[in-house]
């Protein structure tokens, strides 16, 4: 069944610094879609696009999430409006947790409250995954830690912590997730301090070395109907962090793995998992599960699948299994995220992570760009965003 759809219809997008925002933004502004943007900061890229017909002032989140599920489901109650699109976890929260208050009005395209909370709760995702037969590292609450011999990271248990989680919490918190820590073997850390800084108990997993890869998947209440996969060529931070240099690839392994997880969750609506392929031992091991669209979005893009537009089409009634041509080894830079990197590689240090040399890192980059210009918020056509987002990283913003 095609997508039935009128030049009146609109998408909300939630906006953010990270590129996803504004490259659905561009995508459906290409095709004709009114597009909404709504960020709780001023000077988001997705608003300086010429392919973004409205921006609207949220909340922020972390003062209020109350206010800022009243405010999206403002914007949800208009008649034109088919759905919105998350990129951040307090999106994703919102929208899942008051599900059905949204499905009065839009097409919701994400999944429900009990699913996400599988997906935000990394314990019970590692229980999710070895019932469905994918690897993973070996995992344990901080608090339940005796053997420090091995390499160790310390991450938050949650993707996100808000009262569903987290039970000190009340209903109008919210908290970002703290930042990993790296431990040396036979070091043991100050436990009620990280617990402390985490505002939760985090996690312990074994460090695997590895290349960091991530499947990315649209689900129809339960099946996928397109999926693609990444490899991270460089991270925000040297040891790997958010990817500023992706390359689209094609492995099956992978993709078995992705989708696995996925269907056993009885996944709906898009998500990005998060895997290393240990170096040793070629295996794929699940690290995380981004439940909404994802910050690399655009390498999807440039390789030939558009992941905005059949989101769009699933929230206007169509039907998948779509098949569009995607071409493997098409890659995207971030270039802001490019200099963090760089920026990382001069003044940083990490636990048993070497740091690799700067002119090996500088000529690693020289070269990538020249062989593969595409870029997740540059565009000739569409230079504004670009413009503020150098503003933004000047500024401090």
């Amino acid at each position: 069944m095609g997508a039935h759809s009128t030049s009146d219809d609109a998408i909300v997008v939630v906006s953010n610094q990270a590129p996803a925002s504004l490259n659905i933004v561009r995508s459906l502004g290409r095709r004709g879609v009114r597009t909404i943007a709504a960020a709780n900061r001023e000077g988001t890229p997705a608003i300086a696009s010429r392919y973004c017909d409205e921006s609207v002032r949220l909340p922020d989140p972390f003062d209020d999430i109350v206010a800022y599920r009243d405010a999206l489901l403002e914007l949800a109650e208009r008649p034109a409006v088919r759905t919105i699109a998350p990129v951040r976890e307090p999106d994703v929260y919102v929208l899942s947790k008051y599900r059905d208050e949204f499905a009065e009005h839009v097409s919701t395209l994400w999944p429900d409250a009990e699913t996400l909370a599988q997906a935000h709760d990394r314990v019970a995702l590692v229980d999710a995954a070895e019932t469905a037969g994918v690897a993973v590292p070996d995992t344990e609450l901080l608090t339940d830690v005796e053997d420090w011999s091995g390499r160790r990271i310390v991450k938050a248990r949650y993707g996100f912590l808000a009262d569903r989680y987290v039970e000190d919490l009340g209903p109008e918190n919210a908290i970002e997730a703290g930042t990993t820590e790296y431990i040396e073997p036979d070091e043991r850390p100050d436990v009620d301090a990280l617990v402390d800084q985490m505002g939760h108990v985090p996690i312990v997993q074994e460090y695997v070395d590895g290349t960091e890869y991530t499947i990315r998947a649209l689900y129809d209440e339960g099946e996928p109907v397109v999926s693609t996969q990444k490899a991270l060529r460089r991270g925000m931070k040297y040891p790997r962090g958010p990817s500023v240099y992706h390359e689209a690839v094609d492995i099956p392994a992978l993709e078995r793995a992705g989708l696995a997880i996925l269907d056993e969750l009885d996944w709906h609506g898009p998500a990005s998992v998060g895997f290393i392929r240990e170096k040793a031992t070629g295996t794929f091991k699940l690290l995380e599960i981004n439940p909404r669209f994802w910050a690399s979005l655009p390498c999807d893009i440039h390789a030939g699948v558009d992941y905005p537009h059949y989101y769009w089409q699933l929230a206007n009634g169509a039907t998948g299994p779509f098949d569009p041509t995607y071409h493997p080894g098409t890659a995207s830079h971030f270039l802001r995220g490019e200099l963090v990197h760089l920026h990382s590689v001069l003044t940083e240090e990490y636990a048993f992570v070497p740091r690799p040399s700067v002119g090996e890192t500088v000529s690693g980059m020289a070269g990538s760009l020249l062989e593969q210009p595409n870029f997740d918020v540059f565009s000739l056509d569409d230079p504004r965003p670009f413009v503020r987002d150098t503003l933004n990283t000047v500024l401090g913003l």
